[in-house]
């Protein structure tokens, strides 16, 4: 009797461990962290010269520091995480974000909160770092979605935050609000300790040191000067010589990183078209962004009295932030999914046009709480896509061993971006004001001037992306593939 052979089925995949599922979550969970660390101490400036017996001048410094920090240590850690470890140098950046906020907790005087908040800005580099480390252990038909889920974070912490922090400052005193955020700190660190697997990819080498001085002077020379224009006089010494400092030195950094060995960062590789032209979509998308926060948050705050104006509380301004936190969460895995059907620079392209919508929105109303919503949300949306296709856009032209490196890079155009986005902001609003109980406010044509300025951005960004070449596979966008070191350097 013949033997009838028994089919034997596939032996059932492995289930992956407990930390290496919530590798993804416990990264996703520090960007978030690092966005919330951005925006609690907002809802406290207000009463913080009364809270410190300082000077409204000197208390500003509180965002202008953090700012900074984070605008040097990005690229820095960056590059250190390519050369010494992701895992490590994610671990120094959380370590310092918590040591910050905990400092914050101590004290109430003004050159301890400032230095703390400088130590907090070191969280700027969690994103990029955890984006190398998702790329360096996740297969590729799963990086698409986690990193732009890794994106979307930056919205969601900042929706986040900001009513989190009003309910703390205005229920506890202001110094619970950074033991909270300390107790999330360690946990972060905790988790991030537990889950995280250090990644075998590395790019050995001398660490810059005068590339790292040079970069950190142009940078602080440049983002003072966009801060501080508005306060000190555009016109004034001090701007104009920040300016000029930032060119000149900038420019000597340049002409040393082009000589170097081991350089901070690879200009070769990052004036290519498919790295460069990512970086100059990120400064535009970023300047875009960050006005929907910037202006909602005082537009629904004004005095009803304005006419246009809701009166809203802090803490009701934070829950209209809310939905956009929420949406952003959302659409992370939806952009995901266009980049690999259509490739990552078309959701970039598609994100600046949702930006400009919501704008376009905002612009013909922004006197109805539903509508100015609804704005938002769509202003949200476009954020997602880009937000999500940029990194993804950097992961296939740079080597895996510049990874954190060039995303390091790339949030510091999109934090330079948000900078400028602030400055012109203020200055548009500044120049359109009306008397109203005594105090002058900007006008509800102001609002839309900016409105308008930040759509026309966003169509610039959209405009850009489409000049990134496209994927010379072929193959499904999103999936982070690494492209070889002279493909990309010869991009």
């Amino acid at each position: 009797m013949d033997h009838v052979p028994i089919p034997t089925l596939p032996e059932p995949a492995v289930r992956p461990r407990l930390r290496e599922r919530l590798t993804i979550p416990v990264l996703a969970f520090g960007g978030i962290l690092m966005a919330v660390m951005q925006t609690v101490v907002v809802p406290l400036l207000p009463d913080l010269p009364k809270l410190t017996g300082a000077s409204p001048s000197a208390v500003s410094w509180m965002v202008t520091a953090t700012l900074l920090a984070g605008a040097v240590l990005t690229p820095v850690l960056g590059r250190a995480g390519d050369m010494y470890g992701k895992r490590r140098v994610l671990l120094i950046a959380l370590a310092l974000m918590t040591t910050g906020s905990v400092l914050c907790a101590l004290t109430s005087d003004i050159r301890v909160l400032i230095a703390a908040r400088a130590l907090q800005g070191a969280a700027a580099a969690v994103v990029p770092l955890s984006i190398s480390i998702l790329r360096d252990e996740l297969p590729p038909h799963r990086t698409g979605s986690a990193v732009a889920l890794m994106s979307s974070t930056v919205g969601i912490g900042a929706a986040l935050g900001l009513p989190l922090a009003a309910l703390i400052v205005q229920y506890a005193d202001w110094h619970v609000m950074f033991w909270a955020t300390a107790a999330l700190g360690a946990l972060g660190l905790a988790a991030a300790w537990w889950a995280v697997r250090e990644s075998p990819v590395r790019n050995p080498g001398r660490f810059d040191v005068l590339g790292t001085l040079g970069l950190a002077t142009g940078l602080v020379c440049l983002l003072l000067g966009v801060s501080q224009g508005g306060q000190w006089g555009w016109g004034s010494t001090r701007i104009l010589g920040l300016f000029a400092g930032a060119v000149v030195v900038l420019a000597l950094w340049s002409w040393q990183q082009l000589r170097a060995t081991s350089p901070l960062v690879d200009l070769r590789l990052a004036a290519g078209r498919r790295v460069g032209l990512p970086h100059v979509a990120a400064l535009f998308t970023g300047f875009a962004f960050y006005a929907n926060s910037l202006v909602t948050a005082q537009l629904v705050q004004a005095p009803v009295e304005t006419g246009y104006g809701l009166g809203l509380s802090i803490v009701a301004t934070g829950l209209c932030m809310l939905p956009s936190g929420v949406i952003m969460l959302i659409f992370s895995p939806v952009s995901a999914r266009i980049s690999t059907a259509r490739g990552p620079r078309v959701t970039l392209a598609l994100g600046g046009v949702v930006l400009a919508l919501g704008y376009a929105i905002r612009v013909v109303d922004s006197t109805d709480l539903w509508v100015i919503l609804v704005g938002a949300a769509v202003v949200s949306t476009g954020t997602t896509l880009a937000y999500s296709a940029l990194p993804t856009l950097i992961l296939r032209a740079v080597p895996p061993t510049a990874t954190a490196s060039a995303n390091g890079v790339n949030v510091l155009m999109r934090t330079i971006g948000q900078s400028v986005s602030s400055a012109a902001v203020t200055a548009v609003l500044v120049h359109h004001t009306m008397r109203v109980g005594g105090t002058d406010v900007s006008t509800l044509h102001g609002y839309r001037l900016a409105f308008v300025m930040a759509g026309t951005v966003a169509l610039v960004a959209a405009a850009v992306s489409l000049c990134v070449p496209s994927d010379r596979k072929g193959g499904p966008a999103g999936a982070g593939a690494p492209v070889p070191l002279a493909t990309a350097k010869g991009a």
